[in-house]
């Protein structure tokens, strides 16, 4: 990542608000039952919760949608969802979080994607999924192909949002990724599992500690900085990537692009939920590297926001004026930030 210089954090911030962002991925409906439990089943030796309100918001890579627009930029997603009740819904929240469905893909084959936590207070006691996984038709693939052909053009980035549920397969990644080489659009990849080797040449990746020894097959101790340093280095080479963000929790963040290095200790907070953190790092990563910024600014400021998020219950965006805030609080400027005239 070659680096541009601005003069100073709200200059980026204000810039943030000129990118288009592609968003390739699953998208889902987080839906929340809040209540009481004041007693223990009949039924069976399990808590009774009293629900005293619902609430169903946008997930998966539709959360990075939220994120992405909170911080000022504009979304596009491209994603599949059933053709169900719950489609209706999702539909809804995207028109009433004002997010284009010009790129959403209505399929017969799957249901739309529902994860429902019921929740006492801020104590999350059970998730209900609703969901398959298995990979769209041929048809629908190309259905999706031709929708993402036709929008990546305007966009300044491309974030692949990966939950498993099958909307991305290994011949539809390459395809993308070529497509955006075709345009030099940078991408930027949230893996999992099934297709977590499957993304040769992308710009940024951005696994968790957890996902990188799974993705890898191998162990090791992170916090022996040698070991987690080999790891992103075996990663790069494999899928020949630029670059690499790990998010290690408690740990802070770790970026290895091109031939700098850094290890960014996590802010100290009162964690509530680190449900949606890594949508928001990822939506931060993204935004920082199409505006080219200097990896470790880009590292610095997604680890800080991801803990933002964690401070409040179920999956939240960031909140951008948050966000500058504390970077400027932690003089961000100062450490991170090259200014030339």
């Amino acid at each position: 990542m070659n680096a541009m210089t601005y003069s100073s954090l709200e200059d980026i911030f204000e810039r943030f608000d000129l990118l288009n962002v592609l968003i390739v991925g699953d998208v889902m409906v987080d839906a929340y039952s809040w209540g009481k439990v004041e007693r223990i089943s009949p039924e069976a030796p399990v808590p009774i919760v009293h629900v005293q309100r619902t609430e169903k918001r946008l997930g998966g890579a539709a959360n990075v949608g939220l994120n992405i627009k909170a911080l000022g930029a504009q979304p596009i997603l491209c994603a599949a969802i059933g053709n169900d009740m719950e489609a209706q819904e999702f539909l809804r929240l995207l028109q009433e979080n004002d997010m284009s469905a010009d790129g959403i893909l209505c399929c017969s084959s799957r249901p739309t994607t529902v994860k429902h936590r019921i929740l006492s207070g801020s104590q999350q006691m059970l998730r209900v999924d609703s969901e398959v996984d298995h990979l769209m038709t041929e048809e629908e693939k190309q259905n999706f192909l031709q929708k993402i052909e036709r929008l990546l053009p305007a966009c300044d980035v491309v974030i692949f949002e990966d939950y498993d549920k099958g909307v991305l397969d290994e011949n539809t990644i390459n395809a993308i990724i070529r497509l955006a080489q075709k345009h030099q659009i940078s991408t930027v990849v949230d893996p999992k599992k099934r297709n977590f080797l499957h993304y040769r040449r992308a710009t940024l990746f951005k696994p968790n500690l957890k996902e990188l020894k799974e993705g890898l097959k191998i162990d090791f101790d992170p916090r022996q900085i040698t070991e987690l340093e080999k790891a992103v280095h075996t990663l790069k080479e494999k899928l020949e990537l630029d670059a690499v963000l790990v998010t290690l929790s408690e740990r802070g963040v770790f970026i290895d692009s091109g031939e700098e290095k850094h290890l960014l200790p996590a802010h100290i907070r009162q964690i509530s939920d680190v449900s949606g953190a890594g949508d928001t790092v990822v939506s931060i990563a993204a935004l920082c590297l199409a505006l080219q910024l200097p990896p470790v600014l880009l590292a610095g400021l997604a680890n800080l926001g991801g803990g933002l998020v964690c401070e409040y219950a179920g999956v939240v965006p960031v909140n951008k004026e948050d966000l500058l805030r504390e970077a400027k609080e932690n003089h961000f400027s100062e450490l991170y930030l090259q200014q030339k005239v």
